[in-house]
């Protein structure tokens, strides 16, 4: 597996883009905006971009997803159906955060724990882990030992629980239960902020570290 990663939106949540190289095809993985950017960082890599990836539902993840899907003819690949509330009115969080005007959906597919999402050959394995969001979702690439957190895990720190349906007990057992089990060798591109490994914060992190 290949990936790039995209700052987009004011937040600068790091979009992925991700590819087989056998095959040459991609997915993006969390399309918060600026779509001309990641429109040029596909072009860049010289990929085919065939699905769009969404690990949970807030506004600054999927953004701009819709719209790369209607230009794209492109499937929308997650999240978990517990975000469809976060889906159904974008609007609320549009307002909340400053975003402009965004269009309610729903993705082409739920996911669920223990699916398989597939790039080219690749075989991405999707892990729930609510707490940030109640469906967040976490994609797992085995084979190069890399996981796409979304805003479960960061550098140093954890996902906010603080918002609408947030739970801070389901996050911590889903990143210690689920994401610290997958090895401490995994490295993880989380949604904001730069990478890190299991094994990092396993060691040094203050909320979920082995001495938290």
């Amino acid at each position: 597996m290949k990936f790039a990663i995209v700052p987009v939106t004011p937040y600068r949540q790091n979009c992925s883009l991700i590819w087989c190289e056998a095959t040459r095809r991609a997915a993006l993985i969390d399309p918060g905006g600026d779509i001309e950017a990641l429109l040029a960082s596909v072009e860049r890599a010289g990929v085919t971009l065939e699905k769009l990836l969404l690990t949970h539902g807030h506004l600054d993840h999927v953004g701009g997803a819709l719209e790369l899907s209607r230009r794209l003819h492109l499937p929308i690949i997650g999240p978990h159906a517990d975000d469809a509330f976060l889906l159904d009115r974008p609007q609320v969080q549009a307002e909340m955060f400053g975003f402009p005007p965004a269009e309610a959906f729903a993705p082409t597919q739920w996911l669920h724990d223990g699916d398989t999402v597939e790039v080219g050959e690749l075989a991405l394995q999707v892990i729930h882990c609510p707490g940030h969001t109640p469906g967040h979702v976490v994609l797992f690439e085995p084979q190069s030992r890399h996981a796409f957190v979304g805003d479960v895990l960061f550098k140093g720190s954890i996902g906010r629980t603080d918002l609408p349906r947030g739970n801070y007990h389901d996050l911590i057992a889903s990143i210690r239960g689920k994401l610290f089990p997958l090895g401490d060798d995994v490295a993880f591109i989380p949604g904001h902020g730069p990478m890190s490994t299991f094994g990092f914060e396993r060691r040094n992190n203050p909320f979920v570290g082995d001495d938290a």
